[in-house]
């Protein structure tokens, strides 16, 4: 049976004077305005309980409760693969994901996925937007992310997530050596040419990268990175920006330049939040992985020319 969503809001002066669908959208962020107005249109929606327009206008004090099914949104199959899970409870999961495993189904990779394999871990999560995914890391890029089992927890940890309250801490090796750390404020959005990449671009959306030196080598630097917004490819991007891409790096990188290496160099190492439920800040650390550990104890070794 399809699920339902239960909501009660009270308008504040932030919310007043909007129209009550662009109201709604600021607050359930994971659903589409269209979404929101056929709650409203078909009467799922009531104000101080009576039904309304999505044009009407917000007036502080106003009680809005929201009471709508759920269809079940993800049509995606659920498949038996092996998650790195490092806690798990009723409202949240935190997976340590390895390189090499696709966060979400898209175009050419509609299995195998960690979609899939959360589907079959946690059936339920069909039910939620996104089954549950409230961000993402790159294909190639390891690490922690958290994944969402209730539609509260969902709600809470996106707009955590909105409003730059996560600990999203990276660690990464560039090409150069760094004199030390610093901070990257580049607006990030599509590559004027290569609708693939994305770009430092003038109408980008701000972005904000903070990073300090954790070791340095003759030709490259092992780095900290803390994010302060969450643009796709962002870490990549602003290190490319400031001209010291990843290793690894085969979309914003030099792949002429030594060392190679199979993937982009970036390892999601910290993970933290006010959890949903327990209303406590809670955080997570995953091990760098082998590989990248590999690498550092190559660049370490120094080249024995005779």
């Amino acid at each position: 049976m399809p699920k339902r969503i239960e909501h009660t809001i009270m308008i504040d002066e932030r919310l007043a004077n909007m129209r009550l669908d662009q109201a709604l959208a600021q607050i359930l962020t994971e659903y589409s305005r269209s979404k929101i107005q056929d709650w409203i249109k078909y009467g799922c929606v009531k104000v101080d309980g009576k039904e309304a327009k999505p044009r009407d206008k917000t007036i502080v004090g106003q009680e809005i409760k929201i009471s709508a099914k759920l269809q079940e949104v993800i049509e995606d199959q659920p498949e038996a693969i092996k998650l790195n899970i490092v806690y798990e409870d009723e409202d949240i999961l935190v997976v340590n994901k390895p390189a090499g495993l696709v966060v979400h189904p898209a175009a050419g990779n509609r299995t195998g996925t960690m979609l899939n394999a959360l589907l079959h871990h946690a059936p339920t999560i069909s039910q939620l937007p996104r089954a549950g995914i409230i961000h993402r890391l790159d294909k190639d890029t390891s690490g922690l992310l958290v994944v969402t089992k209730t539609l509260t927890a969902h709600t809470k940890l996106v707009k955590e997530l909105q409003e730059r309250k996560f600990t999203r801490e990276y660690i990464a090796i560039v090409h150069g050596t760094m004199v030390a750390g610093g901070t990257i404020e580049a607006p990030i959005g599509r590559h004027p040419k290569d609708r693939k990449k994305m770009a430092v671009v003038l109408n980008g959306k701000p972005a904000i990268t903070h990073y300090r030196v954790i070791e340095k080598f003759p030709n490259h630097t092992h780095i900290k990175v803390k994010l302060e917004t969450g643009r796709t490819h962002q870490i990549r991007v602003h290190m490319a920006y400031i001209k010291h891409p990843l290793i690894g790096d085969p979309t914003y990188g030099n792949p002429r330049k030594q060392p190679h290496f199979h993937r982009q160099a970036l390892h999601a190492r910290k993970l933290g939040f006010i959890h949903p439920t327990k209303n406590t800040y809670m955080e997570w650390s995953a091990p760098i992985p082998p590989d990248i550990k590999e690498l550092l104890t190559t660049l370490k070794t120094p080249l024995n020319i005779p």
